[in-house]
């Protein structure tokens, strides 16, 4: 049982990075194609 907490507990931050990686990739992506055209971001 304390393994299976353990490894669960080690994941959590793996999925979280895993995440706010694809979303900050998405948003750097969206802000070079806004500097691109001359538009903001917002």
């Amino acid at each position: 049982m304390t393994i299976a907490l353990t490894i669960y507990f080690l994941v959590w931050p793996v999925i979280v990075a895993g995440v706010l990686f694809v979303i900050a990739r998405g948003f750097f992506r969206e802000l070079r194609a806004a500097k691109r055209e001359g538009r903001p971001i917002i």
